[in-house]
Formats: C-alpha cells, sequence, structure tokens
C-alpha cells in the first residue's frame, strides 16, 4: 500500500513540476524582449536558412559628437510631432504627443534628432508581440548611453497594437532602447511600459520585418561589437537606413485684403 501511494505521489509530482516549467518558459518568452540590459539569451547562433542575404547597409555618416555626450542631449520636444523611418522593408511613420509619456518623448526626439538610430538593426521581432530596435550601430556611443537612464512615465496611454514605448530593465532604466506593439499587449501597462507615439503610416512595414532569428542575438554583444556582429551573425535582419523628425509644412497666411473704396454715388 505504501509503495502505491508513494507512486501516486511521485507522478502527481512529476505533472507539477512539468506545468511549473512550461509556465516559466511561457512568461521568460514574453518578457524577455522588452528589458534592455542584460535579458538572458540563447547563445548566437549563425542563420542556417537558404534565403539569400539581404544588402549590409552602408557605413553610417561620421558620429555626431553630441551623441557621446547624453548630457547635452536635453531638448523638450515639440507637443506633437511625427518621425519617418526608412528601414530595408520601406518606411512607417511614427506620430507622437509628448503628453501622453513627457520623458519618454523628449529622449526618443533627441535620438532622432541626432541620427541615433541610423543603420541600426531590429534585433528581436516577437511576431504578435514587439519588434524591438535601439541599439547604435557603434559600440563608442553604446557605451556612452547604457548608464544615460531617464525615470519613468505614468502609462497614460493602453499598448494597443502600433503603439511604440521604451524598453526597460526596470523601474527609472530606460535609455534608448525602443518595442512596437505588434498585438494588443495591455498586459504590459500594469508593468510600467509607457508609450508615447503611435505607427501610423507603414505598418505593414512593421510587420514585414525579418522575425527568423526571435531573441537570438545577445544584446552585449550588440553594444560591444555594434554593427559587424549583427552583418556576420544575422544578416537577415532588417535596419533602419534614416529616421528623420519630419517638420509639418507651414500654414500658408492669407494675404490682407485691400481696403475698399466706397463707391462714389
Amino acid at each position: 500500500m505504501n509503495a502505491l501511494i508513494d507512486r501516486s505521489l511521485g507522478c502527481y509530482t512529476l505533472r507539477a513540476m512539468k506545468l511549473i516549467s512550461i509556465s516559466l518558459l511561457a512568461i521568460s518568452t514574453i518578457a524577455a524582449p522588452l528589458y534592455s540590459q542584460q535579458p538572458s539569451a540563447p547563445k548566437t547562433a549563425t542563420s542556417t536558412t537558404t534565403a539569400a542575404k539581404k544588402p549590409v547597409t552602408p557605413a553610417s555618416a561620421p558620429i555626431s559628437r553630441a551623441l557621446l555626450n547624453p548630457a547635452l542631449l536635453k531638448t523638450k520636444a515639440p507637443a506633437d510631432f511625427k518621425v519617418r523611418f526608412l528601414t530595408t522593408q520601406g518606411p512607417f511613420v511614427v506620430e507622437v504627443h509628448r503628453e501622453w509619456s513627457p520623458l519618454g518623448a523628449d529622449r526618443f526626439y533627441n535620438l532622432v534628432k541626432y541620427g541615433f538610430f541610423n543603420n541600426g538593426h531590429f534585433f528581436r521581432v516577437v511576431p504578435g508581440f514587439v519588434v524591438q530596435f535601439g541599439l547604435s550601430p557603434s559600440p563608442a556611443v553604446n557605451k556612452v548611453w547604457q548608464d544615460a537612464k531617464i525615470q519613468d512615465d505614468p502609462v497614460t496611454q493602453s499598448n494597443h497594437k502600433g503603439s511604440i514605448t521604451f524598453a526597460t530593465s526596470g523601474p527609472n532604466t530606460r535609455t534608448t532602447q525602443l518595442f512596437v506593439n505588434l498585438g494588443e499587449n495591455a498586459r504590459l501597462d500594469g508593468m510600467g511600459f509607457s508609450p508615447f507615439g503611435t505607427v501610423i503610416e507603414g505598418m505593414d512595414v512593421v510587420e514585414k520585418l525579418y522575425p527568423g532569428y526571435g531573441q537570438t542575438p545577445e544584446q552585449d554583444r550588440i553594444q560591444a561589437e555594434g554593427k559587424p556582429y549583427l552583418d556576420k551573425e544575422f544578416p537577415l535582419l532588417d535596419s533602419i537606413k534614416l529616421a528623420r523628425i519630419v517638420v509639418p509644412a507651414p500654414v500658408a497666411k492669407r494675404p490682407a485684403s485691400a481696403p475698399t473704396t466706397p463707391a462714389k454715388k
């Protein structure tokens, strides 16, 4: 009888351990793409796909000196502005509303203004969840921005599909990494992820960004080695050719109407 009980308890314990393992795996798969500093990730593996390699993005222009001194990039963003990303899959446009997440909008505005994102890769793509980017192709730039953290903003908007949000490694740790939501991710709202804008044009382009490497690229190697690491190990990754602030066309003023001369009787 005791042997039967022990055998039953053993089976029950084994089933419970399997359920716990599956739950932990699901949680880590969902959360890992959103954390920017030291996420757990598999070792780098080269692609075995037979698809043709993407053309290597040409080297970027000389780095702006301002990018090497994050303390100087403190310009307050406009209340509303747009950023056009030209990628290896085509263009998409993000519209930013500063009131949604003021500190995040300011950081994003300054990074775009000084060319931080140019030639950077979309290094994590999880279909139906997020696409993540925001590490510079230059190790020197990554080094100085790694600890340039900003405080959290209150979450005033939900992480709807198409919204853009800063990644984080915990409270008050936002630096340069971002993600675009590829699905309805309202569960992230309660975790402190504060959207500051949304994709208003080209969401189909965002959804076409190459997902084949999943979460394999290692962030510490991207930070330390930059573009050459990704070009060599992950040649099919899509990248940003250019990100720029779109200046609205000025509204033309009407010419002042000439005063009318009263008709003579």
